[in-house]
């Protein structure tokens, strides 16, 4: 790795990390939620990514766009059904599930636009939201989750649980997962361990069709 792609990386959130180096150099990449468009930057600039982007606030636009980033105004719940099946070689979701007021229908559309999907979130069942939850009575904030409960713009929190179980359901094959510590290390568990549940703060899924 060069220094000018280690200093790149230092930019980069924990689950974008992981995210990055998932994805082929020259690949076609969609980011949905693409947010300052940190992802987009770094794939398009040391990887040769072909990326494009969708964010639904406009200031995440407009610094996109001042980076020479392509990337639009739009909502993952409503705009993603006119993309063509297969227009892309990943479809990128990260911290974003969790916001959409169809989570079902999101991941699905996210596999048909995309030869492989990747998805992180935040993992409700994480054993400091539990406890904060228990000891206070109160809905948890965290590092993760860090709006209280009348601001936030998660509206579909999920654990690691449920949402392997909605992959079940749309029977979606996982080609690779992590599982983030509250430090963005890998903590080596698979989804289908209890711990993984409990130790997890967040978690990160490519997804493709069966």
């Amino acid at each position: 790795m060069s220094a000018a792609d280690e200093r790149a990386r230092a930019g980069l959130r924990s689950d974008l990390l992981f995210v990055a180096d998932l994805i082929e150099p020259g690949a076609r990449v969609l980011d949905i939620g693409c947010g300052d468009g940190a992802l987009l930057h770094y794939l398009s600039s040391e990887r040769g990514v072909d990326g494009r982007g969708i964010e639904i606030s406009q200031a995440g636009v407009n610094a996109c766009v001042s980076h020479g980033l392509s990337v639009i105004q739009g909502n993952a719940d409503t705009d993603l059904q006119d993309y063509p099946d297969g227009a892309f070689d990943y479809v990128v979701l990260s911290r974003t599930l969790q916001a959409t007021r169809n989570p079902r229908e999101v991941l699905a559309q996210l596999v048909r636009i995309g030869r492989k999907a990747i998805v992180t979130f935040p993992n409700f069942g994480y054993w400091r939201v539990r406890w904060n939850l228990i000891a206070n009575g109160q809905m948890p904030t965290t590092r993760l989750l860090a709006d209280p409960w009348y601001s936030t713009e998660n509206i579909h929190l999920c654990t690691i649980r449920d949402f392997t179980a909605l992959c079940d359901e749309l029977d979606l094959r996982t080609e690779h997962q992590a599982i983030l510590n509250h430090t963005g290390r890998d903590t080596q568990f698979r989804s289908t361990s209890r711990f993984a549940n409990f130790f997890g703060e967040q978690a990160l899924f490519m997804l493709s069709r069966r």
